[in-house]
């Protein structure tokens, strides 16, 4: 069995990502800080037939990225797919004319270097087998300016950047990066999360395009 391991993994985005990877025979690790909603959504995906394992780590900490990624190859080994996808806190979210330099940093560090880190765990295996894929989710201030948006929307924007150079460098060492930028509110209920899973796993299965951009009309 291939193995997806979902950063940032919660009951929204990263849960309907879980369970349509492993509908298609992945197993899922998740990786996030709170441990005990974790283990809810552990139960949730078994209970659907999919084997998942739980990993804590505060992506904020290299240190703790490196453990729970250690834990996850020591029990699925090789892994397949990382999926990155952490959603920032509103109360850290700044618009334009108010971003400072510390507000910048954190955004940067929460989207930017807990990506790198996170990469880093998983890219020498993925070259080594030439084979893998590194898929990143972010909001639609990477590509269009949000002025409400605005210290996120320095980091994220400098994300899909790498993303785009990944891309580049990986594409003929067959691996696959991905970029899916989502461009509207998700609803609770509204079964748009899984929409977007499914485009994820089209992107993933198909490779044959570096990004998508979710407007309503695509949903």
């Amino acid at each position: 069995m291939k193995t997806i391991a979902i950063v940032g993994a919660g009951e929204g985005l990263g849960m309907s990502i879980a369970k349509k990877f492993g509908q298609n025979g992945f197993r899922v690790a998740l990786i996030a800080r709170n441990e005990e909603k974790l283990n809810r959504l552990v139960i949730e995906l078994e209970q659907l037939g999919i084997e998942a394992a739980s990993f804590q780590a505060d992506i904020l900490n290299k240190e703790q990225i490196e453990m729970a990624f250690a834990a996850v190859k020591e029990r699925y080994g090789f892994i397949d797919v990382l999926e990155y996808s952490p959603t920032p806190s509103i109360n850290t979210v700044a618009p334009s004319l108010d971003v400072t330099e510390e507000n910048a940093l954190y955004q940067f560090q929460f989207n930017v270097l807990g990506a790198l880190s996170s990469v880093r765990q998983v890219l020498p295996e993925m070259l080594d087998k030439q084979s893998g894929a590194l898929l990143f989710t972010t909001g639609g201030a990477a590509i269009h300016p949000v002025p409400m948006m605005g210290n996120v929307g320095i980091a994220i924007s400098g994300l899909r950047n790498y993303i785009f150079n990944l891309n580049s460098e990986l594409s003929d060492k067959g691996i696959y990066a991905g970029h899916l930028s989502i461009g509207i509110w998700m609803q609770p209920n509204s079964g748009v999360k899984d929409k977007i899973a499914d485009i994820w796993y089209d992107m993933y299965s198909k490779r044959d395009r570096v990004e998508e951009y979710i407007t309503e009309d695509k949903i």
